[in-house]
């Protein structure tokens, strides 16, 4: 019996529940329609942290993207994989978790072949303390104003990973941060 720890949630095509499998059977040349989230974390200066992914990575190891990622379990509410995922790829406590993009939905195919194929609601959220990055999930860390981040989405849309340029473009050139709460 598989845990639910390390399942994904399979999608049909409308954005339904499907099943389940396991997370590591997902990601491969045949990848099947699954859930995910993607966040961007912000300072209390208002910095946007974009992250270089770990070099172990399956899927664009070594690409700068968006803060981080992840799947939420089956019947995970998507806030609490946003922030349980912040606790494990960065080590911090993120709060203020707010919906950006609902219906964000991506496919790309990296340069082993290994496709994404992810319903993927974007998320904002706040820190306030130190990171921690898993070496396993984060190789490098940078914040940055978030117009240098679209500035270079635009600009080098290459060095980023396609899901976050995506990201860039759905939320527009005049997009602004909902402040805190």
């Amino acid at each position: 019996m598989t845990s639910t720890e390390d399942l994904v949630v399979l999608l049909h095509p409308d954005g339904s529940p499907a099943g389940t499998a396991p997370r590591a059977t997902v990601h491969d040349e045949r990848t099947p329609l699954h859930l995910a989230f993607s966040c961007h974390l912000l300072d209390a200066d208002g910095r946007l942290l974009l992250t270089r992914r770990a070099l172990a990575k399956r899927t664009w190891p070594g690409v700068w993207t968006n803060s981080y990622c992840g799947h939420p379990r089956p019947g995970e509410a998507m806030e609490d994989a946003v922030r349980r995922y912040g606790r494990h790829e960065l080590g911090v406590d993120v709060t203020g978790v707010e919906l950006l993009l609902p219906d964000f939905r991506y496919r790309a195919v990296d340069a082993g072949g290994v496709v994404e194929n992810e319903h993927c609601p974007v998320f904002v959220a706040r820190v306030d303390g130190p990171l921690t990055p898993h070496p396993d999930e984060v190789a490098e860390t940078a914040w940055t104003a978030p117009a240098t981040a679209w500035a270079v989405a635009h600009q080098a849309p290459w060095a980023l990973s396609p899901w976050f340029v995506d990201q860039v473009a759905a939320l527009g050139p005049d997009f602004a941060y909902p402040h805190p709460q």
